[in-house]
């Protein structure tokens, strides 16, 4: 199993670290190229949410990582039906 990678950021003019799988930074990296964002400016929004009270989870680490899930589970349900299901099986 992989572990964990720290980065360092900066929020609110202080640094802090993020520890997550580098699966994470990865799906992380690639929807800031997305949205035409950096990673940093991501991160700091999902820390302003926080703060006013949209807990997506108690720590920031792990409300970047709900994110990222969320964020692939919305692309899911855009996508619509997954095509050539077998009978009886469950997405």
């Amino acid at each position: 199993m992989p572990r964990p990678v720290k980065r360092s950021v900066t929020l609110a003019g202080h640094r802090t670290s993020i520890t997550l799988e580098e699966e994470f930074w990865d799906a992380l990296n690639d929807i800031a190229q997305e949205r035409n964002q950096s990673v940093s400016s991501i991160i700091c929004e999902l820390d302003e949410a926080r703060a006013l009270g949209d807990e997506l989870a108690s720590g920031l680490s792990s409300a970047v990582r709900l994110f990222v899930l969320q964020t692939f589970r919305d692309r899911i349900e855009r996508a619509g039906p997954l095509q050539n299901q077998p009978e009886g099986d469950t997405p």
